[in-house]
């Protein structure tokens, strides 16, 4: 591998290391917030007191995936001037605007006030406590929001100039309101509530399975994790539909390669599987459902999709001879259908974990339900069903990045002219080793971490009458 290739493995694990917290961030500080609130309105002194205690325990394993998404985001922003340096010359005038406003309006924030709600447990009222938490969900999203909106200049650059052979910001109303960022924003948001539904049922499931004095605590709240996952599900296909018709429109060149899709089409049908001969651009075998991918872009069953060859040809045209198809493909296909299979599984999670928490009311019902073996085999799918949103998150961060190719700054700049010219391959390695154990070490370190806590707490005795109001009472 030459350094370019190396430059773009080292990115890929880093982000692929990082978007694993990111989501959970986003998500998991929302329903925090939300169960939280719930104790503070409640009427009921029983569940008050389960819902704090809950909130407190589901607390911890977010302030462990923050402190990883913390550490592993660090480094992120070093590439750039690194390995990246020709992309930062070009870019950086773009680039850096909302990279600083994510430190100092959104990281600041969120970390001062988890910080204040962390320590504020018996020292702030009930009603200020859970505003921190609040403010700290806001400020974790709203980082989201400002590093999708450079990311959404990458993949549809808006309010701009070419000055000096540099790109340089003209408008920066147009950049915060660019669509592709406030889509690639919803998915996130959905993405990361649904993530962390999963996470929350996995545990939930664990809990329960496992008995102990808390199970009904664990109990009551999984009529509502189902409701958050459902939700999340539902917003991941509402966003992901409204972000391809942008795809289609602002770039269609990843559409066309995440379809497989070489002739254009009218009505333009949606492969379901295929034998994809990119050497002859041609797919020497396929299954596909008529009229679909037009619905998908135009939401009626006809409409032109352009194919690949019409749209390199195009490109070839307006920016010279070159190959403007992405590099993996058969990748992009793969992909896609794999976060297809992966949402579709977690639905399924969804409904059972709904019907499962809203039919057990009561001590007995669940008595009973535990008693019938499919019950306990939903909840142990449901414990090893986790990795399902971290694949789909992973599949969706490679067809938003891959898709693009070979641009870096699609239309203005190439991936191949945006590396750092000074570094050596050994240069590149060597880091590349180094932050791929040191990362995978970390990971290790933070899931060890989260499973020993879920295992031994909570361990206090069961709250059956109005809550201590003594240090004491309170502690989880």
């Amino acid at each position: 591998m030459d350094v370019l290739e190396l430059s773009r493995w080292q990115f890929a694990i880093t982000t692929i290391y990082h978007f694993l917290f990111v989501p959970l961030t986003l998500g998991l500080s929302i329903f925090l917030a939300l169960l939280e609130t719930c104790s503070v309105l409640t009427k009921r002194p029983a569940w008050r007191e389960q819902a704090r205690k809950l909130t407190r325990f589901y607390g911890t394993i977010f302030l462990i995936n923050f402190g990883m998404g913390v550490v592993t985001g660090i480094v992120q922003e070093f590439h750039f001037g690194m390995n990246w340096s020709e992309y930062a010359r070009f870019m950086g005038d773009i680039f850096g605007a909302p990279l600083a406003l994510e430190a100092l309006t959104a990281f600041f924030l969120e970390s001062t006030f988890l910080g204040i709600w962390v320590f504020g447990w018996d020292r702030l009222s009930p009603k200020v406590h859970c505003a921190t938490i609040w403010i700290t969900a806001i400020g974790s999203n709203l980082s989201a929001f400002w590093i999708l909106v450079a990311n959404g200049f990458m993949q549809h650059p808006v309010g701009y100039a070419i000055e000096d052979g540099r790109a340089v910001m003209t408008d920066f109303f147009a950049l915060i309101t660019n669509p592709y960022a406030h889509g690639q924003y919803a998915h996130a948001l959905m993405a990361g509530i649904t993530t962390s539904g999963m996470l929350l049922l996995a545990i939930t499931a664990y809990k329960i399975l496992a008995g102990g004095e808390y199970r009904p605590a664990f109990q009551k709240v999984l009529r509502g994790i189902g409701v958050y996952l459902i939700v999340g599900l539902l917003g991941v296909m509402g966003t992901g539909h409204m972000q391809a018709q942008q795809v289609a429109h602002m770039n269609p060149m990843k559409l066309a390669s995440m379809e497989a899709l070489w002739e254009t089409a009218d009505p333009a049908p949606l492969a379901v599987v295929a034998d994809i001969n990119v050497s002859d651009q041609r797919n020497d075998f396929e299954i596909g459902v008529p009229y679909v991918l037009s619905v998908l872009v135009y939401n009626v069953p006809t409409g032109e999709v352009k194919g690949i060859k019409d749209l390199q040809a195009a490109a070839v045209e307006k920016y010279g001879p070159g190959k403007y198809t992405p590099d993996d493909i058969i990748g992009l296909f793969l992909s896609f259908r794999g976060m297809i299979t992966m949402g579709g599984l977690m639905m399924l999670f969804a409904l059972g974990a709904l019907v499962l928490g809203w039919r057990g009311k009561t001590a007995a019902d669940w008595e009973r339900k535990l008693k019938c073996p499919c019950v306990k085999w939903f909840l142990r799918f449901a414990v090893f069903a986790l990795p399902a949103p971290f694949i789909a998150n992973t599949l969706g961060w490679y067809l938003t990045e891959a898709g693009r190719q070979p641009w870096i700054v699609v239309g203005l700049q190439r991936t191949a002219a945006a590396y750092s010219p000074n570094l050596t391959t050994g240069d590149v390695f060597f880091t590349l080793a180094g932050f791929t154990v040191i990362y995978l070490v970390l990971a290790l370190a933070a899931v060890y971490a989260a499973v020993r806590y879920i295992r031994r707490h909570p361990m206090t005795p069961p709250v059956v009458a109005e809550p201590d109001e003594t240090a004491e009472g309170r502690k989880f």
